[in-house]
C-alpha cells in the first residue's frame, strides 16, 4: 500500500537516480509489488494535482479500477507511481 512515507522515500530515489528508465528499474526493485512508470509532466492531465512535488519532477498515483489503470488522487486505491519529469 502506498502512503505518504513511501512517496517521500520514492522521491529520494528519484532525486538520486533521475527521472528515466534507470530510476524506474530501481523503484521496481525496491518495491516489487508496485507499478512504476516515467513520463513527462506534459503527459499528465493539467487538472490532476501531484501526490508529491519536488524540484524537477512530480509524483502521481496510479489506481486500478474496472480492470483499467488510471491516475488517482486516492492513496488507499493506489497501486503504483508515475514519475513525471518537469521540463523547462
Amino acid at each position: 500500500m502506498i502512503n505518504e512515507a513511501l512517496l517521500a522515500e520514492a522521491a529520494v530515489v528519484v532525486g538520486r537516480e533521475g527521472t528515466g528508465d534507470e530510476c524506474v528499474a530501481v523503484l521496481r526493485k525496491q518495491w516489487p509489488a508496485l507499478r512504476f512508470v516515467a513520463c513527462s509532466e506534459d503527459d499528465i492531465p493539467a487538472r490532476l494535482p501531484p501526490a508529491f512535488e519536488a524540484a524537477g519532477f512530480n509524483l502521481y498515483l496510479v489506481g486500478s479500477g474496472d480492470h483499467c489503470l488510471a491516475l488517482t488522487r486516492e492513496l488507499d486505491s493506489a497501486i503504483g507511481i508515475v514519475v513525471a519529469r518537469i521540463e523547462e
